[in-house]
């Protein structure tokens, strides 16, 4: 009798490290799916900084770079100038991306750097202690703001794909979520998408996911799911907001 279902073979053996209820492990594997059905394991070189995913190196069957804090961008754009026939990704987390490395997203966006962005937004620091993200949502509590996000001091939370969107450049930038099966369907779409504009030499592409974090929320996992459709949806809304057409 044939699998139906089995491990893709861009990801390997290695249990992960990975919270319970966090959605990294799901990334992943849809990374990994369309790694495989494009067909591109054997020249795909993937690039994660510090961050909870600073450990993906262990699971993804193909080579891998680590990176400073918030310079992902920079090194893949070495990496993509250097060989242009590699395909170059960066997997981030809102800490890592919107914070200290906005600079890096938007000029590399700005320039039309051929990689591809993989932003995982789940709305602190996960690695780190849970402190608040730019992208922490008004008067969500953090370890750095217990008494919940205070837009007068720091303002409203910054949605990097609609920020990336204004630029000129073309490019394919899309938001959208693993937070249930009908979701990750879409999701994976647009990562297809985005590799394969990147395959193309197309334009440089960003999807953006909005992931969970139970522990630093201090929620359990499906609490979580709950809170990020009714919290985080309505403001970091889904779609594609960008194409190179």
């Amino acid at each position: 009798m044939g699998k139906t279902f089995k491990k893709p073979e861009s990801m390997t053996d290695t249990p992960t490290h990975y919270c319970p209820g966090c959605t990294h492990g799901v990334i992943h594997r849809l990374v990994a799916e369309v790694i495989d059905e494009l067909g591109i394991r054997g020249r795909t070189v993937g690039i994660a900084p510090v961050g909870c995913a600073v450990l993906a190196y262990n699971y993804f069957n193909f080579d891998f770079q680590e990176a400073a804090h918030g310079r992902a961008p920079a090194m893949a754009t070495g990496i993509k100038r250097v060989r242009p026939d590699l395909m170059v990704f960066t997997y981030q987390g809102d800490g890592d991306l919107a914070s200290i490395g906005m600079g890096e997203i938007v000029h590399a966006a700005n320039r039309g750097e051929k990689f591809t962005t993989v932003f995982v937004n789940n709305t602190v620091y996960g690695m780190t202690g849970g402190q608040m993200a730019p992208t922490t949502m008004p008067n969500q509590r953090t370890t750095t703001s217990p008494f919940g996000r205070k837009v007068e001091e720091v303002g409203m939370p910054i949605r990097m794909a609609e920020l990336l969107t204004t630029l000129q450049t073309p490019a394919y930038i899309a938001r959208q979520t693993v937070l249930k099966p009908k979701y990750i369907v879409k999701a994976k779409k647009s990562l297809k998408k985005a590799f394969q504009y990147q395959l193309e030499g197309r334009c440089f592409s960003f999807v953006e996911i909005v992931s969970t974090c139970p522990t630093n929320w201090g929620l359990t996992p499906s609490d979580a799911v709950k809170w990020s459709e009714e919290t985080l949806l309505p403001y970091y809304q889904l779609g594609e907001f960008k194409t190179p057409e």
